[in-house]
C-alpha cells in the first residue's frame, strides 16, 4: 500500500471576506449545500470557521491526489472543488466524499481510502489528508 498525503491553511478573515461578495460564483463553485447547510447549523454565527476548514480539506485533498497521480505518472486533471465534498461519519468525525470527476480520478489512481482530520483555532482552519493507494492501480493515462 502506497500513502500520500496533503495539507492545507486557511486563513478564516480572509474566506469571510471572499464569500461575503455576493457576485463572486466562488460559494456556489467550491462548496456542496449541504456543506453550506452544515457550516449554518454548527456555526454558533460563525459559518466561515466550518467552511474555512472545509476549504482546507479540499486544497489538501487536491494536494494528495496531485502527489498520487505523480507516482503514478498520470497528469493530474483540473477538479471542481465542489466535486470534494466534507462529509460527517456516523460518529461525526470529518470524512471526504469525491463526486463526478473527482471520483474518476481517484478510481484511476487506485485510491482505497482517504482520511482526513480538521482543526480550527482563532484565525485559522487547517486540514490534513491521507490517501492510500492500492498496488495494483493502473499507471497508463486515461481519460478522467
Amino acid at each position: 500500500m502506497i500513502h500520500t498525503v496533503g495539507t492545507d491553511i486557511v486563513h478564516v478573515p480572509s474566506l469571510a471576506e471572499q464569500l461575503s461578495d455576493r457576485a463572486s460564483a466562488f460559494r456556489a463553485q467550491t462548496f456542496t449545500e449541504a456543506e453550506l447547510a452544515y457550516a449554518r447549523a454548527a456555526s454558533s454565527g460563525q459559518p466561515e470557521r466550518h467552511l474555512a476548514a472545509r476549504f482546507a480539506a479540499k486544497e489538501a485533498t487536491l494536494k494528495a491526489l496531485d502527489h498520487a497521480a505523480a507516482l503514478r505518472q498520470i497528469e493530474s486533471p483540473s477538479l471542481a472543488m465542489n466535486a470534494i465534498e466534507v462529509l460527517r461519519d456516523e460518529r461525526g468525525r470529518p470524512a471526504l466524499a469525491l463526486h463526478d470527476k473527482a471520483a474518476r480520478f481517484a478510481e484511476l489512481l487506485g485510491v482505497e481510502r482517504a482520511q482526513l482530520s480538521l482543526s480550527h483555532d482563532g484565525d485559522y482552519a487547517v486540514a490534513f489528508v491521507t490517501i492510500a493507494l492500492s498496488d495494483g492501480a493502473s499507471r497508463a493515462p486515461s481519460a478522467v
